[in-house]
């Protein structure tokens, strides 16, 4: 089975398999030289492999870009208390559509790497949280694990080491707010779904009130390649400050919307044009979205410059954020999708913080008030003043998550909000 749309510019190392499904089969991996990692960091002590992970530079692939063998090291050495190690598998942000794919054809890939970041961090058990809506992944996953203890890569004195990991696989309820790493420990442990206060920090005080640490499917799965090739092998893709490659997931008005491996580094405008064969039917670029709807838009110009890492996003104006790349041509209704994108939040916060609680729901109305013509300019500066109050002063950032594509829009789209302002005037809608 050939999966859609590979491009001879990717790098192809996460995703090698995509298309196979005798890649879920544990023989399979094994025979392909899968566990081979597992084996040589177990050998290894602790330290020795978290040195590893930094080495390599690799960032976490979560969205916040932090540097994942600095995180690991944060987790205490001595075991007066159990450890755990929970892998983000909740994937809800709109546009992003790639740990579903890793867990859907390479299980085992992530299984690895989840025992291998447990060994690194001193950790007992492994809670991978997946996301309810994701059927088969979770199939897929749940009965990886189960051929993996019958091979005895899981649990007891695995490769004869002496170390015993547990893994087990729990499916979430579809609530956005649990792919945040400390509402995801409360749905863990049967609460309601709400992110906590920090301080204390998971390291600390995680799942169960244990040492934990939070880590992404696709910055798991990067760990047995890392571990089995070593830091260097891993830099020599990306740039210096992001190295490694990426899975982009582009959606939107392309040719060829889909999953890509890609070096970090790699120039927007070519992912477009190359890779994704072009804007359909020949329109123009109008907008870019590069890390999932929580980071500002960009438009055609600043998509041109625009290179796909951290440091690059920042250069524009924008985030790289999960590199879930939504383009849009001449024809998108920017008003209309940001819109859609505020519902969406609005729908998915928790109520707990009353910036985000209120401000999603007013911010949600007077976009649509615009939309449907009856808005004021007055509705311009009141959505940037209201939206900048919604940074920074709540306990997550999914109300910063409205902000950045509100305001960013308004900035660089302000004309099509006068237009439907303007338009509602003269109907006498308004």
């Amino acid at each position: 089975m050939a999966y859609p749309y590979v491009s001879d510019r990717e790098v192809r190392i996460l995703s090698k398999y995509f298309g196979d499904p005798k890649q879920r089969h544990v023989d399979t991996y094994v025979e392909r030289g899968g566990y081979k990692a597992l084996e040589k960091a177990l050998g290894m002590g602790p330290d020795d492999v978290v040195d590893v992970v930094k080495s390599s530079g690799l960032r976490g692939r979560g969205g916040a870009g932090f540097p994942t063998g600095v995180k690991w090291s944060f987790m205490p050495k001595e075991q007066r208390k159990p450890h755990y190690l929970l892998c983000n598998a909740d994937e809800s942000e709109p546009g992003t559509f790639k740990d579903r794919e890793l867990m859907r054809w390479d299980p085992h890939q992530l299984i690895e790497g989840c025992l291998i970041g447990a060994h690194a961090i001193r950790a007992q058990h492994v809670y991978i949280y997946c996301r309810g809506e994701f059927f088969e992944a979770n199939q897929v996953l749940a009965r990886a694990v189960e051929d993996a203890y019958g091979k005895g890569y899981i649990g007891e004195n695995i490769f004869d080491s002496g170390h015993t990991i547990d893994v087990t696989v729990h499916q979430g309820a579809g609530a956005y707010i649990c792919g945040e790493e400390t509402g995801m420990m409360n749905s863990l442990e049967g609460k309601r779904g709400e992110p906590r206060i920090k301080p204390p920090f998971p390291a600390a005080v995680g799942a169960f009130g244990k040492p934990s640490t939070i880590n992404n499917v696709e910055t798991l799965c990067a760990i047995p390649h890392i571990v089995a090739n070593g830091g260097e092998w891993y830099r020599q893709y990306g740039t210096e400050k992001s190295p490694g490659t990426k899975l982009f997931c582009v959606s939107g008005h392309v040719n060829k919307p889909g999953n890509y491996e890609l070096p970090l580094g790699f120039p927007l405008i070519e992912l477009i044009e190359d890779v994704c064969g072009g804007m359909r039917d020949g329109n123009a670029l109008k907008a870019v979205i590069p890390g999932g709807s929580s980071v500002p838009l960009i438009n055609a110009e600043e998509a041109r410059a625009c290179s796909l890492d951290y440091e690059g996003c920042l250069e524009v104006g924008t985030m790289l954020g999960c590199a879930s790349v939504i383009v849009m041509d001449e024809t998108a209704d920017i008003v209309k999708q940001v819109r859609r994108m505020v519902d969406f939040y609005a729908h998915e916060s928790c109520g707990q913080c009353t910036p985000c609680r209120e401000g999603t729901t007013w911010t949600a109305q007077i976009l649509r008030r615009i939309e449907n013509g009856k808005g004021t300019e007055d509705d311009l500066d009141t959505l940037m003043e209201m939206t900048q109050n919604m940074v920074g002063t709540t306990i997550c950032v999914l109300s910063d998550s409205v902000a950045a594509p509100v305001q960013s829009s308004i900035e660089k789209f302000r004309d099509e909000y006068l237009a439907l302002i303007r338009r509602g005037e003269r109907m006498g809608v308004a």
